[in-house]
């Protein structure tokens, strides 16, 4: 990506030259997707609107501050910032914007990202402000997940639709993830040559433009065929696109379409008060592989494409979670010795 053709207005015209530069790094050194590349744009203009509030001494409502053009900001604001302004907006974050600990996270991330860059590509600071400054503790949550009795009802209530035009394809995109755990990029990424030729497997576009394979089980290849007798009759397709699922337009089926889609379905299926999403979709199919016994943890760790061990460990602390609340739920588990004389 260059960012010079950032699609929006927005990233257009309201970033200053630096960051723009900064971007640019990013995307086409780094590799990082355009999506990330925003995200950091994003937390970086809430940083720098931070710092020209300071700088000019006031205390703004948030209507107020969300109006702060940093397009004046240059290399010689980069030089002003220091580890105490940093932790100060770190501390505005969580008190004054209401940021959770995993938002100030990310937030310090991009800080580190950026002012990693500054001092050591482009060597506009002599020193990283970011690099002494502890992260914030994330809270531990288990993820969010359907059991195999919940999953099966959202199939069936996908199958059952029978007022829906999208019925199949709709049914394939919640296959897809519950079977394989593919992330929500990826299966909109998919394009008809992504899959073998026998639909043994298919190859995904992940995190870092790092490509993987994902093999299909049955229910997922099951649901592929029967999408693709749709999807390559010229009777309902007009479009030349190569990309796999399709929005009613013809065009490649958006994040957003996708994510209604599965909300939809969440909802008449009874499952919308639960909490899920999209990626809760993955997180059950890698929940229930592990839980199946049968999944080595590095195994799955190279079918979800985490990068480190420790990020798909989290499954195995759902299984102990499930051990627990099992032992808890046996009959004899409110029984107590009782050693009172008659």
């Amino acid at each position: 990506m260059s960012v010079l053709t950032f699609k929006s207005d927005e990233f257009k015209y309201t970033f200053p030259p630096v960051l723009k530069s900064y971007a640019a790094h990013t995307s086409t050194i780094k590799g990082n997707s355009e999506k990330t590349v925003c995200e950091y744009l994003l937390d970086l203009r809430t940083f720098f609107r931070y710092y020209l509030m300071k700088k000019a001494g006031e205390d703004l409502p948030m209507d107020e501050f969300e109006k702060i053009s940093i397009l004046d900001i240059d290399e010689s604001d980069v030089r002003a910032v220091t580890q105490r302004l940093i932790l100060e907006y770190l501390m505005f974050a969580g008190f004054e914007r209401d940021n959770s600990p995993t938002t100030r996270l990310r937030k310090l991330s991009s800080l580190r990202s950026f002012f990693g860059y500054a001092y050591a590509k482009v060597h506009i600071i002599d020193s990283n402000p970011t690099m002494d400054i502890d992260s914030p503790k994330k809270a531990k949550t288990l993820p969010k997940y359907l059991t195999v009795e919940e999953a099966v009802k959202l199939l069936d209530t996908v199958r059952n639709d029978k007022e829906s035009k999208t019925r199949v394809r709709d049914y394939a995109i919640i296959a897809l993830f519950l079977n394989t755990g593919m992330r929500l990029s990826e299966l909109v990424g998919l394009n008809i040559p992504s899959f073998d030729r026998e639909l043994n497997f298919v190859k995904v576009l992940g995190k870092g433009n790092k490509e993987r394979i994902i093999y299909l089980n049955k229910a997922a290849r099951d649901a592929v065929i029967s999408y693709l007798k749709i999807r390559l009759d010229p009777r309902y397709v007009s479009t030349s696109s190569t990309a796999f699922f399709l929005s009613g337009r013809d065009q490649r089926i958006s994040n957003k379409t996708v994510q209604w889609i599965v909300y939809k379905y969440l909802k008449m299926a009874g499952l919308g008060s639960k909490g899920l999403s999209v990626h809760k979709l993955r997180h059950t199919a890698a929940t229930l592989m592990y839980q199946s016994g049968k999944v080595d943890i590095r195994v799955l760790k190279d079918i979800l494409g985490h990068e480190q061990l420790n990020t798909t460990q989290i499954y195995t602390h759902v299984v102990s979670k499930n051990m627990e609340e099992a032992v808890d739920n046996n009959p004899l588990a409110d029984i107590k010795f009782n050693n009172k004389k008659d």
